[in-house]
């Protein structure tokens, strides 16, 4: 019986914890913070505006910000709350300290990080991923049965934090620089993705798109500079 009982475990079987656990982790965490919600919700907002009227001092306190974020959700949120019901989370605390360290290297630096004025296709993509990520995001937690008081915002849990990031770097300029930007908010969403799966939650494909929109908007090909 033993032997044959591997064909009644599901995918989310793999997990250590359950839907609804994994779902208290995101109310106990806004709980804990409040009012840091809208606090993050205001602060997205005015990022957003700095997105659509950028300018040399603006896109360094853009990038600066999301350092800020990205080093306190990986400490806040992954190793006070996701870590202990997971024991993979601890490795990925040092990737986010990572993507804070390069964030806050291109923010100090003069011409670190550019990001465009005139529209075309790839800014279009950008500001959506971003706009998303600060506006829509967070009523994802009413599909999944959560309520508001689960929501996931901007700068404070990894998901929307990874697709805001994934919409600047998919518009910024240089190329090499916003790659490489991309790459861990990439493989969250990834992972991401992939538990919202096995937890059979509805949007796991929320974070493959947001993948898909920022290569889209990097492969597209650059404007012409005007003559």
């Amino acid at each position: 019986m033993v032997g044959g009982a591997w064909w009644s475990y599901r995918p989310g079987d793999l997990l250590m914890f359950s839907p609804r656990v994994y779902a208290r982790l995101f109310e106990l965490h806004n709980q804990a913070l409040w009012p840091a919600p809208l606090l993050a919700l205001v602060l997205g907002a005015v990022v957003l505006v700095f997105l659509l009227r950028p300018g040399p001092r603006r896109t360094r306190l853009v990038v600066a910000l999301l350092a800020v974020a990205w080093a306190f959700v990986a400490w806040a949120f992954l190793w006070q709350r996701y870590a202990p019901i997971h024991w993979g989370i601890a490795y990925l605390v040092r990737l986010f300290g990572l993507q804070a360290l390069l964030l806050a290297a291109l923010g100090s630096l003069r011409g670190g990080l550019r990001l465009p004025g005139h529209w075309n296709v790839r800014r279009g993509l950008g500001i959506g991923l971003f706009a998303y990520a600060l506006a829509l995001h967070p009523l994802a937690a009413l599909a999944t049965g959560r309520g508001l008081a689960g929501a996931e915002v901007i700068g404070l849990t990894p998901d929307p934090l990874a697709i805001a990031t994934l919409g600047v770097a998919a518009m910024a300029e240089p190329a090499p620089r916003a790659w490489a930007l991309m790459v861990v908010p990439a493989l969250w969403c990834l992972l991401s993705a992939l538990t919202l799966f096995l937890l059979d939650a509805p949007g796991a494909w929320l974070p493959l798109l947001a993948i898909a929109a920022a290569l889209a908007a990097r492969l597209w090909p650059a404007p012409k500079a005007p003559r």
